[in-house]
């Protein structure tokens, strides 16, 4: 017999808290109120972010019906400001790309840092498709199409005559794709954001494949492949790998366009 699911809710044991009202004041969805000097809650609009468990000085705050363990921090984690920046800086689009295998290991860390990206109202709807076995069946179909696409749009677009498309277009050879989905863009952005950061960290190259997440979205036959529905919005396609080529000087980026009001 299959176990029960545990309820998602927020537990307050009332022998702990203090009423200190930190976690009413931190709620995003103001279901948290103070009664005789102890928080309760209202039940009524949560949406599960955890901030008023998180926030707690006593531990009297518990979230039930996550299968992940939360950790105990006492400050929060900060990078060195310039070496960030230099880092971000010395970043470059990559698509040359060694043989080199990716190890599961720094597989799963990436994956983890897109899990652990804020989402709008906690939504937690971003999925995420591993190319491995499917991927250059995916990419065949995804060059015959755009191929197509090119040769009708260069009559237009004189620029796209110079493109040369050859069965490696899209992902370069890398050993490791990635497409992610989400309705919301920019919850799935954010996970993006933070699968490359990790992505980076441990020592691998990243291409932002727009076009094939084109493709994805305008492909009945890619979709089928992938085992995804009709639905799903891809937002975007990362391409990874050991970088078969050394940049030796920053981008060029135009000044910044800031105003106050």
């Amino acid at each position: 017999m299959a176990e029960a699911i545990e309820k998602k809710q927020v537990l307050i044991d009332p022998e702990k808290c203090i009423g200190c009202g930190l976690c009413k004041k931190d709620c995003v969805s103001f279901d948290i109120e103070i009664k005789d000097g102890k928080a309760v809650p209202k039940g009524k609009g949560c949406i599960m972010c955890g901030h008023c468990e998180a926030v707690c000085p006593q531990g009297a705050v518990k979230i039930t019906g996550f299968d992940d363990e939360i950790e105990e921090y006492d400050e929060q984690v900060r990078l060195d400001p310039q070496q960030l920046m230099e880092a971000i800086k010395t970043r470059r689009t990559i698509r040359q790309f060694t043989d080199k295998k990716v190890p599961q290991e720094v597989i799963d860390l990436i994956f983890e840092a897109g899990r652990m990206a804020p989402t709008g109202a906690n939504s937690q709807g971003t999925k995420y498709v591993l190319l491995d076995e499917k991927k250059d069946e995916c990419e065949a179909v995804a060059v015959k199409m755009f191929g197509s696409l090119v040769n009708t749009g260069k009559k237009v677009i004189p620029l796209l005559s110079s493109m040369e498309i050859d069965s490696h277009f899209f992902f370069k050879k890398a050993p490791l794709v990635i497409v992610i989905f989400g309705k919301d863009a920019v919850s799935a952005s954010l996970a993006a954001e933070n699968m490359t950061f990790m992505a980076e960290v441990c020592g691998l190259g990243v291409l932002f494949s727009g076009f094939f997440t084109t493709c994805v979205n305008m492909s009945s036959k890619i979709r089928k492949i992938m085992k995804v529905g009709k639905k799903p919005k891809a937002v975007t396609t990362l391409v990874m790998g050991y970088p078969a080529v050394k940049y030796h000087r920053t981008p060029h980026r135009k000044p910044l366009n800031m105003t106050k009001a």
